[in-house]
């Protein structure tokens, strides 16, 4: 399976890894098996790990995924969203993924490092913990 996801229950994260090549019945797969996930927090942050992906999404299909995030997220609100990408040309897929799909998350930002992305992914839950009382 291209896509695999772990829940961390207590952190309210999602660890997305994916590899290979992945197509968007993939993605779709996945939101779906998410969205039907009891395990699934409110308000999760994601990880998304895309390092050992080879294949490059096109332009049209990001706007495929991000309407399929926008279906979702009447059940699952999203709160921060790592992602990390080390080859270019998907690093660049990924930043513009970012403004497209800005309305689906509450912050995303893409990284080449996994350690930065891990990094700001807690600074992000730190920030929170005092504003909603966690």
């Amino acid at each position: 399976m291209p896509i695999t996801y772990q829940i961390d229950v207590d952190k309210r994260t999602i660890r997305t890894r994916a590899v290979g090549h992945v197509t968007m019945q993939d993605v779709i797969d996945h939101f779906r098996a998410l969205e039907q996930d009891p395990q699934c927090p409110e308000r999760p942050d994601v990880l998304l790990d895309l390092s050992e992906v080879d294949s490059l999404p096109e332009t049209h299909e990001l706007s495929i995924v991000v309407r399929e995030l926008k279906r979702i997220c009447a059940k699952i609100r999203f709160d921060a969203c790592a992602i990390l990408a080390s080859r270019d040309a998907l690093f660049g897929m990924m930043r513009m993924f970012e403004a497209l799909a800005e309305e689906c998350f509450r912050v995303t930002r893409t990284f080449r490092i996994a350690s930065e992305a891990e990094a700001w992914l807690v600074s992000q839950q730190s920030e929170r913990k005092p504003a909603d009382g966690n």
